[in-house]
């Protein structure tokens, strides 16, 4: 079946200022390589804005409609507004849109692999989500993207356990804050640590369900893969999901500018590879990702390129 593409162009609409990493340019970089002949089969649709029922699955109703109203609005005259809820989280005029657009895509993809229009999707939007916990926006994220898609999976089918693997380079604190009392969501993350934001110990185990396995500044592929390979692949295959999210952060590349780990495309391509094929095994290769970090544009769009070229090759499970 068929790979969708979720996007929108609300997304670009949000602007943290000219200096921050987190900028525009980096989506703009990855629709124009994903717009490449070899993606002719990539099937693309717009991200729809998530409700405030969906974003309420995972963060708790009054801190969403808060949030909603806090976030600056459009004003005759286009002039742009800003609010800095911390010093690397800044909402602009365009960001509201752009985080329901977000969020919304996570759940579109869900209903559009369950209803075997396609067998795994790729939302590639922004702002990120994975730092975002169920109170505090933080780390470039307003609301968790793909814990809303997991909680939306889970209510809306029934689903009895989901997981979620998370390879970027930073922790998904969000993630798993949201989820560590939780038993039947699986957490799974490889990350450099020390680093932003300080979590992501092997000790930090929830109720069973958490899965830490922390690089070391400066590791590189086979780190990587042997972090996978031993403690993340197993475990995600012992829980046997219904259904698999990845977090796909590229900005552990040797090029990235925020980190320092040594991975390169073929290592994003490996471990989508390896997920796709225990989720053909477990539940009928269900899989959606949701884009998170990478700073440097070449090696973000030619890594997330990677990342979607696996997907659309998954393994036929019909």
């Amino acid at each position: 079946m068929a790979t969708l593409l979720f996007t929108h162009e609300a997304c670009l609409g949000h602007d943290p200022g000219p200096m921050h990493p987190e900028r525009p340019d980096r989506l703009r970089a990855v629709l124009a390589r994903l717009d490449e002949p070899e993606f002719e089969a990539l099937q693309r649709r717009e991200a729809p804005l998530a409700t405030v029922d969906q974003l309420a699955l995972a963060h708790p109703r009054d801190f969403v409609e808060g949030m909603l109203a806090a976030l600056p609005e459009p004003v005759p005259g286009g002039e742009e507004r800003h609010l800095a809820i911390d010093t690397d989280t800044i909402a602009s005029t365009g960001t509201k849109e752009a985080a329901l657009r977000a969020a919304g895509a996570l759940c579109a993809a869900v209903d559009a692999v369950m209803a075997g229009e396609a067998s795994n999707a790729f939302c590639a939007v922004r702002p990120p989500g994975h730092h975002a916990e169920a109170r505090q926006p933080m780390g470039f994220c307003f609301f968790n993207n793909v814990a809303v898609g997991a909680a939306y999976a889970r209510a809306r089918y029934g689903l009895k356990r989901v997981a979620i693997i998370d390879f970027d380079v930073h922790h998904g604190n969000g993630t798993q804050a949201i989820f560590e009392a939780e038993p039947a969501v699986f957490f799974g993350s490889t990350h450099q640590f020390p680093l932003y934001p300080g979590t992501g110990g092997r000790s930090e185990r929830g109720v069973g369900n958490i899965v830490n396995a922390p690089l070391a500044p400066g590791a590189g592929s086979s780190d990587f893969r042997h972090a996978f390979s031993e403690h993340i692949l197993p475990a995600l295959s012992e829980f046997s999901p219904d259904f698999i999210f990845i977090s796909a952060g590229f900005d552990g590349h040797a090029d990235d500018p925020l980190a320092s780990l040594s991975l390169f495309e073929p290592d994003y391509q490996w471990v989508t590879r390896e997920i796709l094929r225990i989720a053909a095994y477990v539940c009928d290769g269900r899989v959606v990702s949701t884009l998170e970090g990478g700073y440097d544009l070449g090696s973000l769009a030619d890594s997330a390129a990677a990342h979607v070229l696996a997907l659309m090759a998954a393994p036929d499970v019909s």
